[in-house]
C-alpha cells in the first residue's frame, strides 16, 4: 500500500488539519479550507461498528463537499470485519483516503479497546490495518456496499445514491490509501516497540501525537519521541506526520526542520482561527485593540460559521444549535473584549441571534437580517441522502 498516492503529490512539508472529535465537522472543515487552506483534512472519527449497524445515522459524520479535497475519512473501532466493510463504504462515498484512529485517549473509546487502546494489542492493530487494506483492494476489484454483510440494504441504497452525485472521477475505482493516526505510547513512550508493528503492515502514512494515552491532552507533547519515530521509520517509504502543541505556522515549519517529519497535523491552534494555514494572514491581536476592520472580519466569520452550521444540519431530526456555541466562544476568545462577548453568545440559538448579539456589542454594524459573505449560495447544502 506504499505505491504512489495523493499523499506523495502533496507539497512538502504537509500542513494538515488534525481530525478532532466534536470539532472538525462539515462546517468547520469548509471554513478552514476556504480561508487557510490546510493541504489535507480529515473527518471527525466515526465508529466502524456504528457505521455498519446504525441504520445510516453515522453517515452524517462523513458529510463533505468537493472544496475539501483531498479529504480522508477517519474510522475507529476494534473489529477487523467492521473495518473491512467500513473501507468499502468509505471508498463508495468518494473519499481520497481511509485513516484508522489508534490515538483517541477518551475513556469511552479506549476502555472499549479502540483508539489508543490498540497500542496494547498490536497484533489486533495489524489485523485491523490489513482488513481495511483488503476492503480497499476488494472494492477496486468490484466489491460494493451490497457485499457488506452487516450493512442494512436501506443504508446501502443511500450510499449508492450519494455515489451517483459525485464527480465522475471520484466514482471510479481508484487506489484509496490507508493511513494510521496514533500516539507515542500507552502509559509511557514505546515508539521503538510500537511503531514496527505499524510499519510491518505498511500504511501509507502515520500521524503521531507526541503524548501517551495516559497524558490525554495534558502536559507537553514530546517531539523528541516523534523524532525517534522518524528514525524508526527511515527507509520504509512510510510518511510520518507529527502532532501536538503546534501554536503557529512558523513553529510548524520549525518542527519539520528540527525533527525531520514529512509534515504536521495541527489541531487546537485552529480553534476560532480559519486563517491558521494562511502564511500571509496577520496574527489576530488579543491584548491591544485591533483595527475595526479586523473586528468586523471576525464578526463576519462567526456569522458565516453559524449560517453554515444551520444550513448543514437544520434538516436533521433533533437539530440543535448548541454544538455551534463552542465555536462562537473560540472566535470570541480571539477578539478584543471577547470575554464580555462570549457570555451572550453562549445563549444563542440561531445565526440571527448571533448577529443580534454582535450588533448589541458593537461588532456588527449591518442590519441583523442581512446574510453575510454569501457562502450559502455556493455551498451545496446537506444532501437528503444523509438527512433521512
Amino acid at each position: 500500500m506504499t505505491s504512489t498516492t495523493f499523499w506523495h503529490t502533496l507539497p512538502r512539508p504537509i500542513l494538515a488539519l488534525s481530525p478532532m472529535d466534536g470539532v472538525t465537522d462539515q462546517p468547520y472543515r469548509y471554513l478552514q479550507k476556504k480561508y487557510g487552506p490546510p493541504m489535507l483534512i480529515y473527518t471527525e472519527f466515526t465508529s466502524a461498528e456504528g457505521l455498519c449497524l446504525s441504520q445510516g445515522r453515522l453517515l452524517r459524520d462523513l458529510l463533505y463537499d468537493e472544496t475539501q479535497r483531498p479529504i480522508i475519512a477517519q474510522i475507529f473501532g476494534k473489529r477487523p470485519d467492521f473495518f473491512y466493510q467500513a473501507a468499502i463504504i468509505v471508498c463508495e462515498l468518494g473519499f481520497d483516503g481511509f485513516d484508522i484512529n489508534m490515538g483517541c485517549p477518551s475513556k469511552t473509546v479506549a476502555q472499549g479497546g479502540s483508539g489508543a487502546a490498540l497500542i496494547r494489542t498490536p497484533q489486533l492493530a495489524q489485523e485491523i490495518v490489513r482488513a481495511a487494506q483488503q476492503g480497499v483492494r476488494d472494492w477496486q476489484n468490484g466489491a460494493t456496499v451490497y457485499d457488506c454483510p452487516d450493512l442494512p440494504q436501506r443504508v446501502a441504497h443511500l450510499i449508492v445514491q450519494r455515489k451517483a452525485q459525485l464527480p465522475l472521477a471520484y466514482q471510479q475505482r481508484r487506489p484509496i490509501p490507508v493511513s494510521v493516526k496514533t500516539r507515542i505510547g500507552y502509559e509511557t513512550p514505546i515508539v521503538d516497540e510500537w511503531l514496527p508493528y505499524l510499519l510491518d503492515v505498511a500504511p501509507v502514512a502515520i500521524g503521531i501525537h507526541g503524548r501517551t494515552l495516559e497524558q490525554g491532552y495534558g502536559g507537553e507533547a514530546s517531539w523528541e519521541e516523534i523524532g525517534r519515530a522518524v528514525e524508526v521509520a527511515r527507509g520504509s517509504g512510510i510518511l510520518i506526520l507529527g502532532n501536538g502543541d503546534i501554536a503557529s505556522l512558523p513553529q510548524a515549519h520549525q518542527r519539520v526542520q528540527t525533527y525531520g517529519v514529512d509534515g504536521v497535523l495541527v489541531g487546537r491552534a485552529t480553534y476560532g482561527n480559519p486563517f491558521f494555514f494562511d502564511p500571509t494572514a496577520e496574527s489576530f491581536p488579543t491584548a491591544e485593540p485591533p483595527e475595526p476592520a479586523m473586528l468586523r472580519q471576525f464578526a463576519q466569520l462567526m456569522v458565516e460559521h453559524a449560517q453554515m452550521y444551520e444550513a448543514t444540519y437544520q434538516h436533521y431530526e433533533k437539530y440543535f444549535f448548541s454544538p455551534m456555541r463552542k465555536h462562537l466562544g473560540w472566535y470570541a476568545r480571539n477578539m478584543h473584549g471577547g470575554k464580555k462577548l462570549r457570555i451572550p453568545l453562549m445563549q444563542t440559538n440561531s445565526p440571527s441571534e448571533v448577529m443580534t448579539v454582535l450588533a448589541q456589542q458593537g461588532y456588527w454594524a449591518e442590519p441583523v437580517t442581512r446574510p453575510v459573505l454569501a457562502p450559502i449560495e455556493q455551498f451545496k447544502a446537506v444532501p437528503q441522502w444523509v438527512a433521512a
